[in-house]
């Protein structure tokens, strides 16, 4: 029997404050995605971000199918030729600038929207 008190269960939240930097818009490859960990409060917020043809769209965290964080590896939402967003635990695939699943055990369903922005070369939370 171990001293090591259990590890408790962060508390999450599911929307941001607007105007928050997130990155340089450069950071983020044309097509390419990162991912974010924000601490609102007590609580912490998992989000990531897609860039792709110029555009962003924010995401939570969360696939719709079993609720999971999509991505296995760390900022690796998208498949290799930065077509699709895909959920890594079960195969689904979303859109990476709609959200919405166009295969998988969740198809017809969409991932929450993260409100973002690009502006003046920053991303930041809309």
């Amino acid at each position: 029997m171990s001293d090591t008190p259990a590890p408790t269960e962060r508390k999450r939240v599911w929307v941001t404050p607007p105007n928050v930097a997130l990155c340089a818009e450069a950071d983020i490859a044309d097509p390419g995605s990162r991912g974010f960990v924000l601490q609102i409060g007590e609580a912490f917020f998992h989000g990531f971000v897609v860039r792709k043809d110029g555009q962003v769209a924010g995401y939570v965290d969360r696939c719709p199918h079993q609720g999971f964080p999509l991505a296995i590896d760390l900022d690796q939402y998208l498949i290799p030729d930065g077509s699709l967003i895909l959920c890594g635990w079960h195969g689904a695939v979303f859109e990476p600038l709609s959200g919405a699943c166009v295969g998988g055990p969740c198809a017809g369903a969409r991932l929450t929207p993260w409100p973002v922005e690009a502006r003046d070369g920053l991303i930041r939370t809309a």
